[in-house]
């Protein structure tokens, strides 16, 4: 049985960083004074926002995409500044780049990275030795960092409370509708089953791999998407990858970076890392997709390939898995870029949908949410901590 409907200036549907830190915008920056939250899940970041590498990405991983690489170098300095308690720095990060199957040399990458200003040095021999010659072209080390997605999730929390919005768990929204003078009307069904109905002025969408799969007159985002199940593997590294990060450019290759939340690293490899994809459409759940599947591990193969370049990883224990679907725009696949989403649905008015490939991207949503929601930047634009 449906309550009467609630009345808000704002429902955010998804709490995971993108959707918490909106919400917190639209409280602090906007002046909105009713909003809330919903969130499928018992607790806040706890699908994507969790569930991946954790790393801040400074433009490196990109140089098939100057725009996503150009935004990166831009956004990784506020970042910083405005999350100084999430991030990790006190680890080395290299970038190696492969004498076999790169889609970039040595030379392209350096020549990019002077492009971007991306700071970049010769790594030190006693670096280069971990690397096995004959597969391994040049090894950097360049300023790339980790955040803790878990003190992330606690900021949240306690921002949100300090904002007075209104956090209701477990609860997943089934349809956006129109609501003729009342703008927005969404309606969502509690875990004890009951449903709920709140209207609104405005309405974002930030449900990442879920941004399609309402009913009511929602349309479905224009923008074509592909899911991905995909799986990082959890490992304790050898002594001697302890206090790295390495990733190998720019092919079929692996990365292996610090995991703050759980003191492990994350090993991921472009092969097998991603188990299956599908073209995203409306009645195919991705997280029942998610759900149903068996999950074997491909750890031995990524460690087993990865031991061809860096021999040192054979010695590394495997610990666990984080299985989660991977959202991304499927008009990226050849370039490898990670632009944001951002879409006004014009047919309901004050209903957006919301993506973001990267947690830095937070910055570029901001901009696109004041320039279609609000008309221009508040003045106080230079923090989120305001």
């Amino acid at each position: 049985m449906s309550a009467s409907p609630s009345m808000q200036d704002a429902v955010v549907i998804g709490g995971g960083f993108y959707g918490a830190t909106i919400a917190i915008y639209l409280a602090r920056q906007r002046g909105l004074k009713r909003i809330c939250l919903l969130e499928r899940e018992a607790a806040l970041l706890q699908r994507a926002s969790y569930n991946n590498q954790a790393r801040v990405h400074n433009g490196y991983h990109y140089p098939r995409s100057f725009t996503t690489a150009y935004r990166s170098r831009i956004n990784l300095p506020k970042f910083v500044r405005d999350w100084p308690e999430v991030v990790k720095k006190d680890f080395i990060k290299l970038y190696a780049i492969a004498r076999r199957n790169s889609k970039v040399t040595s030379k392209q990458f350096e020549r990019f990275c002077r492009e971007t200003d991306a700071q970049l040095e010769p790594a030190a021999a006693s670096l280069r030795a971990l690397f096995e010659p004959r597969l391994i072209e040049n090894v950097f080390v360049v300023q790339e960092y980790a955040f803790d997605s878990s003190k992330l999730a606690t900021w949240a929390w306690r921002e949100l409370s300090e904002a007075a919005v209104d956090v209701r768990l477990r609860m997943r929204v089934e349809t956006i509708s129109r609501a003729g003078n009342r703008g927005l009307r969404v309606t969502a069904r509690c875990a004890e089953g009951a449903t709920h109905s709140i209207c609104a002025r405005y309405v974002f969408n930030c449900t990442y791999s879920g941004l399609n799969q309402f009913g009511g007159d929602f349309p479905g985002t224009h923008t074509r998407l592909k899911q991905e199940v995909t799986e990082m593997a959890l490992v304790k590294a050898p002594p001697e990858l302890e206090g790295l990060g390495v990733t190998v450019m720019d092919g079929p290759f692996f990365s292996m970076m610090p995991f703050p939340s759980r003191g492990l690293h994350t090993l991921s490899h472009v092969r097998y890392t991603p188990h299956f994809h599908w073209d995203d459409e409306r009645g195919v759940d991705p997280y029942a997709r998610l759900a149903a599947y068996h999950r074997d591990t491909r750890v031995d193969r990524m460690i087993r390939d990865v031991g061809r370049y860096m021999p040192a990883v054979h010695q590394a224990k495997y610990v666990d898995s984080l299985f989660e679907i991977k959202t991304v725009l499927a008009k990226n696949e050849a370039d490898d870029g990670r632009p944001i989403l951002f879409e006004k649905h014009a047919d309901l008015p004050g209903c957006f949908s919301v993506l973001g490939g990267k947690i830095d991207n937070i910055y570029d949503v901001l901009e696109k949410l004041d320039a279609e929601t609000f008309g221009a930047a508040p003045n106080h634009l230079s923090s989120l901590r305001d």
